[in-house]
């Protein structure tokens, strides 16, 4: 597991996700502090976190 650190689209508060290192995947999560959906993107290459995108979800 990785912790990664990002900032909310909504309240642009820091907050850290555990991130499974073998498995890439999209997913929506709650903001632990706004509680407002947040699409999560993640790829791993070779257990290496390549990329990563917390976008809103337009409702």
């Amino acid at each position: 597991m990785l912790e990664h650190f990002f900032q909310c689209p909504y309240c642009w508060e820091t907050i850290s996700m555990l991130l499974d290192s073998s498995v890439s995947q999209t997913y929506v999560e709650d903001c632990e502090v706004c509680c407002n959906p947040i699409q999560v993107r993640v790829q791993f290459e070779d257990g290496e976190l390549s990329s990563f995108e917390a976008i809103d979800i337009e409702q």
